[in-house]
Formats: structure tokens, C-alpha cells, sequence
């Protein structure tokens, strides 16, 4: 489990990283459909995803992006295959942000084991939003996130794979076993609410539930659940239809698509699903 490796280590993690679950409280559930928020503009991409974004945060997203491609260009020039990490970090569905943060972390760390750390380098959105975007809605977060993927060709140019978290992901971060896995969840979150107060607050306020967490991290913790990852399946699915359909990529070329560990079916690089927060500003 997250906080099972080395309790005081993770826990100072949590609070270290306080800032950001604020952050994903917000980002991942987006604004309401049909209200567009206060000072709002509807951005478009390359590769014509629009956006409800908060003009507050237009700056920020675009010094975001800058640094973030400055990062993916520095790992390509050591010869590093570059990948990006689909997965939930918003508590919507009964989750808890902080422990997806860290769930997070050590998905990137082993999709980097897995193939060689000297060879692939994981771009973790947990990681690499950037304090400046605390309070960015949803919307906001997935222009960005759009932006950076998409690359300035508009074929996702800067990114070898996308891999897509599923249940087996999260199982491996919360060491959950093969069986009496919801009965672990419950006794984890009974040890987290002695063990870390800002857990305990959560559950205090009732913004956390046991059957909730414990169903959640159980039976739900997947991009299957996610709204920025159903935007995100959906941008691998059109850059790689862009791909196919230009002489410089082709079908041989296509961006690797891994969900829940393993490849993804010829069929999936061309299926979308349900978008998340995509969508024009409403007045």
C-alpha cells in the first residue's frame, strides 16, 4: 500500500503535498455542465478539443506547458522513450487525493522499472501541474494537459506511449492480495484514520467514507472512472488517427497505448469513449 513501504516517509508525503490534493479536489471534477465560470473563455487545440478556461489561469497554463515540454525535451535528448500517465488524482467516487497522489508515484516508478530507467522516462500529471494552478478547474487542467500531449504538430510528436492506470495498477500501489481485498481496504482506512490526522479530518467532515474508500480503491480506482481520463483516452485515439493518416507516421508509427499493464487491442487505438471535460463555454 502507499503508506505501507515506509509509514513516516509516506506521511510526510502527504503533507508535503497538501497543496496539490487541493489542486485535485477541483481538477478532475471540472466545472458544471452548461454554467461556464466567471471569467471564462472557451480555448481550442491544434487538435480541436475545446475548453471552458478560467482567463485567471492562461498565464500559468502557458508557462506550465513551456516548462513541461522543456522537461520532455531533456529526457529525449539522453535517449529516453517518453510516456504519459493517464490516472485519477480527483477524490470524485470516494477516493482521497493525496493517497492517489502517492499511488500515482508509484505507478510512474514502476512503469519506469518495468521497461529501464536509463530507457523510458513517465510524465506524472500528479507530479508535474505546477503549484501555480492550485484552484484551475478541471477544464483548465485538461487544456493544458491537451496542449502538452497534442505537441506543436498536433500528432503528439513528444510522446512514445500513453498508459492508462487501471484496478491492477492500484492494487500493486495498495498491495492489495488476490483475495479479501475490500476487507484490506477497510483495515487500511481504519489505520490511516489513526495515523494520519489530515486523513482523519477528511472523514471527520465527511468528505471521505469507509464503504466509499474501500469501494472506490476496491472495485472503481481505474481510468475507467476518470473524467480528464476519458479526455485523455480520447486525445491518444485522435493523435494516432492523425498518425495514420500521414506519410511521416502511418500506422506502423502510432503512439503505444497500454491500459492496466498490458497493450491495447488494434481495435482500441481506434475506439473513444465518453468525453470529460471537454466542452465550450455555455453563457
Amino acid at each position: 500500500m502507499p503508506c505501507q513501504r515506509v509509514v513516516a516517509t509516506c506521511l510526510t508525503a502527504v503533507l508535503a503535498m497538501s497543496w496539490l490534493a487541493s489542486v485535485s479536489d477541483v481538477s478532475a471534477q471540472g466545472t458544471t455542465q452548461g454554467a461556464a465560470p466567471p471569467k471564462s473563455v472557451t480555448l481550442c487545440t491544434t487538435i480541436d478539443l475545446c475548453y471552458c478556461v478560467s482567463s485567471d489561469y492562461r498565464d500559468k497554463i502557458d508557462a506550465n506547458v513551456a516548462r513541461v515540454r522543456q522537461l520532455i525535451a531533456d529526457n529525449r535528448k539522453q535517449g529516453r522513450a517518453v510516456g504519459y500517465l493517464s490516472v485519477p488524482i480527483s477524490p470524485a467516487g470516494g477516493g482521497y487525493a493525496p493517497y492517489n497522489i502517492l499511488a500515482a508515484g508509484d505507478m510512474a516508478a514502476d512503469v519506469e522499472s518495468r521497461f529501464g530507467r536509463r530507457a523510458v522516462f513517465v510524465l506524472n500529471p500528479a507530479t508535474a501541474g505546477s503549484k501555480e494552478m492550485e484552484g484551475a478547474s478541471g477544464a483548465d487542467y485538461m487544456y493544458m494537459w491537451t496542449t502538452i500531449l497534442e505537441g506543436a504538430k498536433g500528432l503528439g510528436e513528444d510522446f512514445d506511449f500513453f498508459y492508462f492506470a487501471g484496478p491492477s495498477d492500484f492494487a500493486m500501489a495498495f498491495r492489495l492480495p488476490d483475495i479479501g481485498s475490500l476487507e484490506v481496504l477497510d483495515d487500511y482506512f481504519d489505520a490511516r484514520v489513526q495515523d494520519d490526522p489530515k486523513f482523519k479530518a477528511a472523514v471527520d467532515s465527511g468528505a471521505v467514507t469507509k464503504p466509499g474508500f474501500r469501494n472506490y480503491y476496491g472495485l472503481r480506482a481505474a481510468v475507467s472512472f476518470s473524467l480528464g481520463s476519458h479526455d485523455e483516452w480520447n486525445i491518444a485515439r485522435i493523435l494516432n488517427e492523425r498518425r495514420r493518416g500521414t506519410a511521416e507516421f502511418g500506422i506502423p508509427n502510432q503512439i503505444a497505448v497500454f491500459f492496466d499493464g498490458k497493450p491495447v487491442t488494434p481495435g482500441g487505438y481506434e475506439s473513444p469513449t465518453a468525453p470529460g471535460d471537454v466542452g465550450r463555454c455555455i453563457r
